[in-house]
């Protein structure tokens, strides 16, 4: 009877467990990459087969290891698109100069490091782009936000791990705000989270731009570390069909033989 109890158990815990994943997954799905056309119904077998040719996985329609590993990656939390382009039917910005305001600071940092990460993630676009950035004290173009859980843009962040920040395409409201994470770890260096980094990616989506699935360019969906001294914007995030934006004059002139944009 005790071995029959154990058994009973035994199968109650790994019935719960693959629950637990298949509603995860579930989630994670309906999140990052959610039925463009609700008419068209898909079976979860597919939605995962989807993920898994993004993130260049062996496609098994199947919740394996490789799938729970990506989904378990710390990430960025704008939902993923297949195809890397401005967000559909998000407007660019029409002018150069752009504003920004940090409206508090993580105490992770202090806070020049804070201000330095930024002003350096807004340079990364401002040497490929004609765009201009200042920072101001009153409402800005380009509002950034550190906050915990619920913080009032329908889009709650989950806690420590996984979702590290997320952006909205330009407009108005909060058209290209920048909100990160509380509860991760920020830093300066290769130590937790890079802030550096993090905030570079996400102003990606402050001017329009949506995921890359593309590993090693900015837009990629998850965080992976590189030295923010030597740091270089990526080829994949350089294309012309990717910038939406002109460049500079000179560099225009400087990056002509090398095919981008």
């Amino acid at each position: 009877l005790m071995i029959l109890d154990e058994c009973i158990l035994c199968f109650l815990m790994y019935t719960e467990s693959i629950y637990t994943k298949t509603n995860s997954l579930c989630a994670y799905l309906d999140h990052f990459f959610p039925l463009i056309d609700q008419a068209v119904k898909q079976t979860l077998e597919e939605r995962i087969k989807i993920m898994q040719r993004f993130f260049h996985l062996t496609v098994t329609g199947k919740v394996d290891t490789e799938t729970i590993k990506v989904m378990d990656q710390p990430r960025c939390g704008v939902p993923d698109v297949l195809e890397y382009s401005r967000f559909p039917r998000a407007p660019k910005w029409n002018k150069k100069i752009l504003t920004y305001r940090i409206n508090n600071y993580t105490p992770d940092m202090p806070k020049h490091q804070v201000d330095r990460a930024i002003a350096n993630a807004l340079k990364v676009w401002s040497d490929v782009t004609p765009l201009q950035f200042r920072k101001i004290t009153r409402p800005a173009d380009i509002e950034v936000l550190f906050a915990r859980r619920e913080h009032g843009d329908n889009a709650p962040f989950d806690g420590r791990g996984r979702v590290l920040a997320h952006a909205f395409a330009p407009g108005s409201g909060l058209g290209g705000d920048a909100h990160f994470d509380e509860d991760e770890a920020w830093s300066e260096i290769n130590k937790e989270i890079n802030l550096f980094l993090v905030a570079a990616h996400e102003f990606g989506h402050s001017l329009g731009l949506a995921h890359s699935n593309v590993p090693g360019s900015l837009m990629y969906p998850t965080y992976s570390y590189v030295n923010p001294n030597t740091f270089r914007l990526p080829e994949d995030d350089r294309k012309s069909r990717k910038c939406r934006y002109r460049k500079k004059r000179a560099i225009i002139k400087k990056e002509k033989q090398t095919g981008r944009c």
